[in-house]
């Protein structure tokens, strides 16, 4: 039996399309504006996640640790996400 411990490439293309939606919405509304900034930041914790997802991926042989570290690393980038665009902690890195 061939088991497939590569890890999957595809997962990088993920942060580029949840990056083309803030550049959709902002033809659409003037509701979403963001600058270089706002993609640059976006983009390091996006492809950063998946970066240590894909570590997770090749490094951690236990499926139930694989995931654990999976929801740990997703968490800890929705609260960082959450605190730069609302300041939800009102750290001196908080949004508007």
């Amino acid at each position: 039996m061939i088991t497939n411990h590569t890890p999957q490439r595809w997962i990088y293309f993920i942060p580029v399309v949840l990056l083309c939606i803030p550049i959709v919405a902002m033809q659409f509304t003037n509701e979403v504006n963001w600058n270089a900034f706002d993609f640059l930041v976006a983009g390091i914790l996006l492809f950063g996640t998946i970066f240590i997802i894909d570590l997770l991926w090749r490094n951690v042989k236990n499926k139930r640790n694989f995931w654990i570290g999976t929801a740990i690393v997703l968490f800890l980038l929705i609260i960082l996400w959450a605190e730069l665009a609302v300041g939800i902690f009102g750290s001196p890195i908080a949004g508007s």
